[in-house]
């Protein structure tokens, strides 16, 4: 009896502290503008990812991964390793009290609310897309700028994925009007570190996931 008495105990004491961690992580981001919700320091990057001048960076990821790829075949006859275009999937992470705790979720979706700077027509497959865990706003993207791997501070690890620059194509509030995505205007991919595609023989149709990390930087523009 004492030793189910304690597991309760613990358990209990557990889901108190998951409960707190999410009250606090909604105070700080469910319930202010993106403004306020970290206090960032803006990486030093390249012109090619670096968001123009009147946007400011109110949010940081961490993000774990997988980037999918499919064998599809060459004009030479062969068999190669494409980028899976419908398939991106990451789970992005902030710290609270020395754990990490979910705060973003990276897919494909349509783009509901597109933009000014939305592709006419939509990719009929979906646009990639960032949905807070907290209150549920989206931002939608599209890539407008990268760099290799290995070629600048920003980007360190060689032979991973490259990093990227993308610019919102559409904003939605949740569905009780949470907004801490919905005036993102940037993303920025940073710190990659694995998701290559796999250099092994392949099979016409065979798939194939690659764990990746790496930073998620969003942007707003200046009031």
């Amino acid at each position: 009896m004492s030793y189910n008495l304690g597991q309760q105990t613990n358990k209990a004491a557990r889901v108190r502290s998951v409960f707190m961690a999410a009250l606090v992580l909604a105070c700080a981001f469910g319930t202010v503008t993106p403004a306020a919700a970290q206090t960032v320091t803006r990486a030093n990057t390249p012109g090619a990812i670096t968001p123009p001048p009147g946007n400011s960076e109110f949010l940081v990821g961490n993000a774990l991964g997988t980037q999918g790829y499919v064998c599809l075949p060459t004009s030479a006859g062969g068999t190669s390793w494409m980028i899976n275009s419908a398939r991106p999937e990451a789970t992005l992470f902030t710290n609270v009290f020395g754990h990490p705790f979910q705060i973003i979720t990276h897919f494909l979706s349509p783009d509901a609310n597109p933009n000014q700077n939305a592709p006419n027509p939509l990719p009929p497959g979906g646009s990639v897309t960032w949905q807070s865990s907290l209150d549920t706003s989206r931002v939608w993207g599209q890539k407008v700028g990268s760099i290799l791997a290995g070629s600048d501070p920003s980007c360190p690890n060689s032979g991973a994925i490259p990093c990227l620059l993308l610019q919102s194509i559409g904003n939605q509030q949740g569905p009780t009007g949470g907004e801490l995505l919905a005036d993102t205007t940037y993303i920025q991919r940073l710190n990659t570190n694995g998701g290559s595609a796999p250099t092994t023989a392949c099979t016409v149709g065979q798939t194939q996931l690659v764990p990746y990390t790496a930073d998620y930087h969003f942007f707003h523009q200046d009031e």
